[in-house]
C-alpha cells in the first residue's frame, strides 16, 4: 500500500490523482466531503495515529506544511515507519535544506538528516519555490519581495507530484536526493511580466530592502522574528543560488517540467481580481 500524508495539499491532491489504480491510503487531519478515495484520519501532532496506518512493505509519502512541531513530529513518524518495516519513504523537503538554515530550510534539513540515518530506504525531493504560492503574493496589482534582479526558479507542484508517483510505483531504487526545478529561471520582474500577460492586466513586482520587506510582512500578519527571517531568506535565494536548473523531473517522469506560462494558463482563476 502507498500511504500519502498531506493528502489535501497542493502536492498531495495531485499525487493522489496520479496514483489512481494503485492501492493508496490518503492521510487527512479531518473529514472532507470532496475526498473520493480511501482515506484515514490521523494527525502529525499525534504521530502514533500515522504509525498505526503503516505495515511492512508499505511505501510512505511524507509531507506536510510547516509548524513549530514539524521536526519532532516528522522524526517520530520516520521512526514509526522504520519500526513498521516500510519499504520506502519519499519525503518532500526544500532546495538547499540543511540543519541550522533559516525557517523551513533548517526544519527540513533536520528531518532529512534523520531520515538518511533511519535505515529506511529513502528518496528526498528538494524542490525550488512553488508556482502555486504566486497567486497569494499578488495583491492590488503588485507583489513584493527582496529577491533583487537575479533569476529564481519556481516549479509547479504537479511536477513534484509526478516525480513522487514515479518513485512510489516503481521498484525501490537507491537512496537519493532529487533537486527538482522548473524548466526556466526568471527574475521577479520577468515573472510579473508573465503574470501580467496571462491575466490581461498589469502586475508589478516591487523589490524592497530586507528591513522594509520585513516590516511589510509584519503588516501582513507574520510575526517577528519570522518576518525578518523570511525577508532575509528571499534575499539569499535571490543571489543567484536558485537560478540553476536540473533535469531531475524529466529524468524521473519521462517528460519536461511545466513552464510558468503553462501554470498561469491553468491557474488564472486563482489570482485575485
Amino acid at each position: 500500500m502507498i500511504v500519502v500524508t498531506g493528502a489535501t495539499g497542493s502536492i498531495g491532491r495531485a499525487l493522489i490523482e496520479r496514483l489512481r489504480g494503485h492501492d493508496v491510503l490518503a492521510v487527512v487531519r479531518r473529514p472532507a466531503d470532496d475526498l473520493d478515495y480511501d482515506h484515514a484520519i490521523a494527525d502529525f501532532d499525534e504521530p502514533a495515529t500515522i504509525g498505526r496506518l503503516l505495515s511492512p512493505g508499505d511505501r510512505l509519502f511524507l509531507n506536510s506544511s510547516l509548524w513549530p512541531g514539524f521536526v519532532r513530529a516528522h522524526r517520530a513518524v520516520i521512526d514509526l515507519a522504520a519500526r513498521a518495516g516500510v519499504a520506502q519513504v519519499v519525503a518532500v523537503s526544500v532546495r538547499d535544506a540543511t540543519p541550522g538554515a533559516k525557517l523551513g530550510g533548517g526544519m527540513h534539513g533536520e528531518v532529512d538528516a534523520h531520515l538518511r540515518a533511519s535505515g529506511v530506504p529513502w528518496s528526498i525531493l528538494q524542490p525550488s519555490g512553488f508556482m502555486q504560492n504566486l497567486p497569494r503574493d499578488v495583491r492590488d496589482g503588485h507583489f513584493y519581495g527582496s529577491y533583487g534582479p537575479k533569476e529564481v526558479n519556481y516549479i509547479d507542484a504537479r511536477d513534484i507530484a509526478e516525480v513522487a508517483a514515479a518513485l512510489l510505483t516503481r521498484p525501490v531504487g537507491p537512496d537519493a536526493d532529487h533537486v527538482l526545478t522548473g524548466p526556466e529561471s526568471l527574475s521577479h520582474a520577468e515573472i510579473a511580466g508573465e503574470i501580467s500577460a496571462a491575466l490581461g492586466r498589469p502586475v508589478r513586482y516591487v523589490d524592497l530592502p530586507v528591513p522594509e520587506m520585513a516590516a511589510h510582512l509584519e503588516r501582513q500578519g507574520i510575526p517577528q522574528p519570522h518576518a525578518a527571517d523570511l525577508a532575509e531568506l528571499m534575499a539569499s535565494t535571490g543571489d543567484g543560488r536558485w537560478a540553476s536548473t536540473t533535469s531531475a523531473v524529466e529524468d524521473l517522469t519521462g517528460r519536461p517540467p511545466r513552464p510558468l506560462a503553462a501554470f498561469l494558463r491553468d491557474h488564472k482563476a486563482d489570482f485575485p481580481r
